[in-house]
């Protein structure tokens, strides 16, 4: 695969020159294979890169500037985009190629992949612990809110159970007690209407005494006359 630099060797901007150089001295640094393919000088080239910039990548005006980058057909991007990737130490990344081994890049894609292993490795080894936890759990502690559950109902239960024999229970002392104070009742009917009738035997003896002694009064005077 070659990287093609498309660029504009006449070109009287210098910000446009100084661009095209940084790319240019950076690829030659990294040994990278590439070629130079000029717009000002070569109409076809400059068309050819105009139609295979894609339009979200071109500036307002539809023309897009040199350098721009790309990978055989491939689009890389423009001087912003190589210039972010070669901060981020990911310019083989954007060219598409395959970084060298021992390069900055390189490393640090064995170590992002090593950390991406050994998460994964980590999160199998928590899931086979979780699922060893599971199988050692004991049934009782497994079924423990089931078991509360249904010992919670046997004492609903017997309460419920106990309820009735409690209310048979106090209703046989009311009938009881109902009992015991009719007989009460009758007791004192019977107590009061003795009492009555010993008052009444009581004056009528009175009765009888004071006419005995008012007859006996009356026949003294008339013998005493």
């Amino acid at each position: 695969m070659v990287i093609k630099v498309f660029l504009a060797t006449s070109s009287g901007s210098t910000a446009i020159k100084k661009k095209q150089q940084d790319v240019v001295a950076f690829l030659e640094a990294l040994k990278v294979e590439y070629a130079q393919l000029d717009i000002a000088c070569n109409e076809q080239n400059r068309m050819w890169m105009r139609q295979n910039v894609p339009e979200e990548k071109k500036p307002s005006n539809g023309i897009p500037l040199p350098p721009q980058i790309f990978n055989e057909e491939s689009y890389c991007g423009d001087y912003e985009t190589f210039f972010d990737a070669k901060e981020d130490n990911a310019v083989y990344s954007f060219l598409g190629l395959a970084a060298p081994p021992g390069s900055k890049e390189a490393m640090q894609a064995d170590e992002e992949q090593h950390i991406v292993e050994n998460g994964t490795h980590a999160d199998e080894s928590n899931e086979e612990g979780a699922a060893d936890d599971s199988i050692e759990v004991p049934e009782g502690d497994r079924n423990g809110d089931a078991h509360g559950e249904a010992e919670e109902g046997e004492g609903v239960e017997a309460d419920e159970l106990a309820e009735p024999e409690e209310n048979e229970a106090t209703e046989g002392d009311e009938e009881g007690h109902a009992e015991e104070d009719g007989e009460q009742e009758e007791e004192d009917l019977q107590s009061e209407e003795e009492e009555e009738l010993r008052q009444l035997e009581d004056e009528e003896e009175a009765d009888v005494e004071e006419e005995g002694e008012e007859f006996l009064e009356e026949t003294r005077e008339e013998v005493a006359e």
